[in-house]
């Protein structure tokens, strides 16, 4: 993590070991909204966080929160040009936040595209309405593959059963290891599906905090604050099957996730343990993962997913590494992405003379 990622981090912590009940709450929702944004290695501005910290300590409302974050990026569209993955962070992080903070839930497919069209409405078009065309998505965990989505004449009868199946099911005299994997079946099931564009992990994982609040149970709020992309990556792990390579689907994952969050249990939630290439026999490949996975301890989360998309040998371009990062923002790539990982001698530039060259690509560095 950068000094800066684990400053927002410390700086919300703060309100929970303070242990006032009404600002630890929204500090943990905050902590919750903010962590989801890593589903798409978005990044909150500092602004968000100073206007966070006020909501916190009662000084302002979160409808307050919103209106000056809407505020905030009218003026700076009319200065200069937005950071967008900035924007859309804390657009939907206080979005989230406000969302969490209520009472009001109820369990059904309506509900669930409700909580979309509330996150992204003026972010995605289609908010909350379910996608029309069929999709596919390069997986850096599958190494390129993508899972099979529901097909699109197909979503609402599919979603439809998927919530009639939970509605029918007891979770009477389970234990809480037993429900948190049962959680962790359904969230799987209804990800699967893919009903809308875009947006659709960060509003299944509201969804699920809301519905199991509504249980009520106690949400442990750290693993979607600081693991979130992991629990991305295993959602698409229980959802792939490649027989021909010896790949089969596996909850796994998944299961040690929720365990965290409902159990409070430790396991080490790292991206590349999820990775179909990832092997623990010393081959070239576990050992790439190895360093990928040393250095994400020293950097941004997003110079390590930058790491993971990039082999030993490999040159490319900055257009080929925004596709395989799945960025379309190229100064958001630059801030975030590249420049750290230049300026930590991790990757380098193969035209050093020449960094502004047409012909310039960039290569992971040996170390």
């Amino acid at each position: 993590m950068t000094g800066e990622a684990n400053l927002w981090q410390s700086e919300l912590e703060a309100y929970i070991r303070e242990g006032e009940p009404s600002r630890a709450e929204k500090a943990q929702a905050w902590q919750t909204a903010i962590g989801l944004q890593d589903v798409d290695g978005l990044r909150p501005s500092r602004y968000l966080i100073d206007t966070a910290r006020q909501h916190i300590e009662g000084k302002i409302t979160i409808d307050a929160v919103q209106t000056r974050v809407h505020e905030y990026y009218q003026q700076r569209g009319e200065r200069r040009e937005i950071e967008e993955g900035e924007e859309e962070a804390d657009i939907v992080s206080a979005r989230i936040a406000k969302i969490l903070g209520e009472k009001a839930f109820h369990f059904s497919p309506a509900e669930w595209c409700n909580i979309h069209a509330r996150l992204f409405e003026g972010v995605f078009e289609g908010a909350g309405k379910y996608r029309t065309y069929n999709i596919t998505k390069s997986e850096w965990v599958l190494g390129g593959s993508t899972v099979l989505y529901a097909s699109a004449d197909m979503i609402a009868q599919t979603v439809e059963y998927d919530f009639s199946q939970e509605r029918a099911f007891s979770y009477k005299g389970l234990s809480k290891k037993e429900i948190a994997h049962h959680v962790a079946k359904f969230a799987s099931g209804i990800w699967q599906i893919h009903p809308f564009c875009e947006g659709n992990t960060r509003s299944t994982a509201v969804f699920i905090i809301k519905y199991l609040g509504s249980m009520g149970f106690k949400v442990g709020n750290e693993p979607f604050e600081k693991s979130s992309w992991y629990f991305r990556n295993a959602l698409v792990r229980a959802n792939f099957d490649d027989y021909e390579r010896g790949i089969h689907a596996t909850r796994e994952y998944l299961d040690r996730f929720f365990e965290n969050v409902l159990l409070g249990e430790s396991h080490e939630l790292k991206n590349r343990f999820l990775h179909v290439g990832w092997l623990q026999d010393g081959s070239e490949e576990a050992e790439t993962a190895s360093v990928t996975d040393q250095v994400s301890d020293q950097v941004s989360d997003q110079v390590a997913r930058l790491l993971d998309v990039i082999d030993f040998g490999e040159e490319l371009s900055a257009v080929e590494l925004m596709g395989r990062l799945r960025l379309s923002h190229r100064p958001t790539f630059r801030k975030n992405y590249l420049n750290p990982a230049l300026q930590a001698g991790l990757i380098e530039m193969t035209i050093p003379g020449k960094p502004t060259s047409r012909f310039q690509n960039y290569r992971k560095v040996q170390r």
